[in-house]
Formats: C-alpha cells, sequence, structure tokens
C-alpha cells in the first residue's frame, strides 16, 4: 500500500487549487473560514460554478457527464475545496441520489434527473427518517399507494435538512405490509411542489431551522418516478446510506477546522497552555489517522482490490472529531464563546462588525455557540453511532 502521491496526482493538486482560487467567491470563503451563516444562495451560487465546470458531480463516470476521476483525484479535489474555504456541497443531490438514479433508475430518468442536479439548478431533499423511524429505518410509515399510473403518497418525514429549499425530494415509502418490512419498502422521487406536500420548519438550538418536517397529504405522484423495482427500495438505500456515512466523515473539512481550532486558540492566548496544545494534538493524532484510513480504502479502490467495507467506521470517526473540534473551539474562547443572540448575528453586529464590542476576537468566537450546537447531532445522524458500532462489531465478529 502506497499512500504518497505520484507527481501526475500532485500536478493534479495545483490544477485543482489554482482553479478553486481563481473561481471561488470571496465572499463565500470568508463565511466559510469564519463559520458563518452560508445562504441558499451561497451554496447554489457555488453549485452552479461547479456546475458549469463539470464538477458538481465530480465523483460520477464520464458516461453520465463526470470528469471521471479515479479516486485519489476525487479525494484531491475534495481537500482543495475545504482548504480554500468552499462550502461544503449539499450532498442530497449529487452525492446520495445521483449515484442511486445510475445504478438502478432506467435510462429516461437519467435523462430526465441527472443534467438538473450536474448543473446545480435542482435543489434537492432527502425523506427518509420519521418519527420513531430513524436509526430503525425499517419501521417507516409513510405509504404510497398504487393506483393505475400514479401513487398516493400519505404520511410525514422529519430531519430533512434545508427541506425549505427543496424542489424534489426522493423518500423511502411503504408499499407493502407483508413479509419482513425491509421488503415492503420503495424508493419513490417526489416534486415537493405538488399538491398536498407541506413543510414545517423545526428551529434548533442554534437558532437555526436547519431541519424540516415534511408531510405528505394524499400527494400524487406518477408511477414513472419509481426508481428500481417496488419493493426493493431498502436494497437501493442501502447503497445510497453507505455514500452517506461515507460523506459524514468529511475527513477534509476536519483538516480546515483543526486549523481554525489553532487560529482561535493563538488569537484567545491559550495556545501557549502545553495543556491545551495537548488537545489540540490528540485531535490533530485522530484527524491524520482518519485520512489514513480514508486513504487507504482509495488505495484499494485505485488497485483494483476489494476494499473493506468500512463506511461505519469512517462515520464514527468522522462525527466524534467534528464534535471534539467545535467543543476545543469552544473551550478557546472561553467566555466569548456564550454570547449567541441569532438575530444579531443576521443584523451583523455580532460578526465582522463587532471589534469594537468585543475588541479580543468577536469574528472568530460569536459563532462558536452555533457550531458547538449544531455538531450535537454528527453522531446521530447518518445511522447513530451506537448502531454503527454495531455493524462493525458484527463485520467483525461474525
Amino acid at each position: 500500500m502506497d499512500l504518497t502521491f505520484t507527481p501526475e496526482e500532485q500536478q493534479f493538486r495545483e490544477t485543482i487549487r489554482g482553479w478553486v482560487r481563481s473561481n471561488l467567491p470571496a465572499d463565500i470563503s470568508h463565511k466559510v473560514h469564519n463559520a458563518l451563516r452560508l445562504s441558499r444562495d451561497d451554496h447554489q451560487r457555488w453549485g452552479q460554478i461547479l456546475g458549469k465546470k463539470g464538477w458538481l458531480g465530480w465523483a460520477w463516470p464520464t458516461q453520465f457527464g463526470g470528469p471521471g476521476w479515479d479516486a485519489i483525484q476525487k479525494h484531491l479535489f475534495e481537500e482543495e475545496c475545504a482548504l480554500a474555504g468552499a462550502p461544503r456541497v449539499i450532498p442530497f443531490g449529487p452525492v446520495m441520489v445521483a449515484p442511486v438514479i445510475m445504478a438502478f433508475g432506467n435510462a429516461e430518468q437519467q435523462k430526465r434527473f441527472l443534467p438538473g442536479i450536474a448543473s446545480g439548478e435542482v435543489w434537492w431533499s432527502q425523506g427518509y427518517s420519521e418519527p420513531g423511524s430513524g436509526s430503525d429505518l425499517a419501521s417507516l410509515k409513510c405509504k404510497a399507494e398504487r393506483v393505475g399510473n400514479k401513487y398516493i403518497v400519505n404520511g410525514q418525514k422529519t430531519w430533512t435538512t434545508l427541506g425549505q429549499y427543496g424542489e424534489w425530494i426522493f423518500c423511502l415509502v411503504r408499499t407493502s405490509n407483508e413479509g419482513k418490512p425491509q421488503t415492503g419498502i420503495s424508493f419513490l422521487l417526489i416534486d415537493m411542489k405538488s399538491p398536498g406536500v407541506s413543510v414545517r420548519p423545526i428551529v434548533l438550538l442554534d437558532g437555526e431551522a436547519e431541519v424540516n418536517e415534511v408531510w405528505f397529504d394524499n400527494v400524487e405522484v406518477p408511477a414513472e418516478n419509481l426508481i428500481g423495482e417496488e419493493n426493493k427500495g431498502w436494497n437501493y438505500a442501502k447503497h445510497l446510506l453507505a455514500h452517506e456515512r461515507t460523506n459524514i466523515a468529511d475527513v477534509n473539512r476536519a483538516k480546515r477546522e483543526l486549523e481554525r481550532v489553532k487560529r482561535i486558540a493563538k488569537a484567545e492566548g491559550v495556545y501557549s497552555d502545553s495543556r491545551f496544545r495537548d488537545e489540540i494534538a490528540k485531535l490533530e493524532v485522530d484527524v491524520v489517522a482518519l485520512e489514513m484510513l480514508v486513504l487507504r480504502v482509495l488505495s484499494a479502490e485505485k488497485s483494483g482490490k476489494q476494499s473493506l467495507d468500512i463506511a461505519g467506521l469512517l462515520k464514527i470517526k468522522g462525527s466524534e472529531i467534528q464534535q471534539r473540534y467545535s467543543e476545543l473551539m469552544m473551550l478557546a474562547a472561553g467566555p466569548y464563546a456564550l454570547p449567541f443572540v441569532f438575530e444579531a448575528m443576521e443584523a451583523g453586529w455580532q460578526g465582522d462588525q463587532a471589534h469594537h464590542i468585543w475588541p479580543e476576537g468577536a469574528t472568530h468566537c460569536a459563532p462558536l455557540a452555533s457550531t458547538y450546537f449544531n455538531m450535537r447531532k454528527t453522531t446521530i445522524y447518518g445511522g447513530s453511532n451506537e448502531v454503527q458500532r454495531n455493524i462493525v462489531s458484527q463485520f467483525v465478529l461474525g
């Protein structure tokens, strides 16, 4: 196993780095580096810039309009974007539903849906979790009944990330109650502008409505929007979840945020404290170890060997690291991390313009409470870490 990059790969990295520097809007990069609120326009603006270059679907094969990069090139692209301060690509379209459409959709569905995803013009949401059906996803109850050439959908989805912006949503729905719960689930694509679809925001501790409830009241969905076969949706969901859990590891963002921890610690005068530096060092060791684990998988893919199925392990370590760096930022900032007034930050005075109020560094301290609260969810979504540990132990121990 060779974890070093070839000269060709290093040249590829330089090409990506130069392009990102030239095309990433400075105002968006500033927000990302300082954890300031990103709007829908910010996300979509960057997505469409990537889309025009043909890189929003950076992991796609050439037959579907992607660049056809190998595993190492994909990793280098993600790393350079993260380090430059690019927003994390909203994954529901290009990273999650697109691979399902490619693998299990028919030619007409691929032609209909993939171009809008690749260009960044269509915003997708994910409809998986329900009240009481999160980690035990197979217990979902949202029902789709076939009536002629359409499905009638009734039920609820919850914790739908950025669902208030969604134009389309891919949903797991129950189409049969016979046999095991997993065998009666189908994978359906639903236009969120359809009559009967309603979205209700859930305001979280950080003051944001990042997640939502989505209700379906006799929503009519054309049968042609069914992906694959009826009652086979669980198989397609597992395919998608492998992409989600690997994506949640997000080692490249962890590397960027590690540097932010150091900047905050230096600005707040605690970097000289050896015990605090020890905590940063422990975090850095874990970030490097996670990166090595990712590179092992990429090396195996590049050589054509069967890589170890460690999506669950990547999710566990990646999500725990995200919580740890947000905790260290809070500790470094001390009392300055406590003030969090959502309306004030929206008005602007608690961010970059607050130097005259908190001269010791309000710019980097104001959003820290929001980041900390938001990261509490990472060990739960995408399959809770407790469930992931059970899966990993079953795989190892049999």
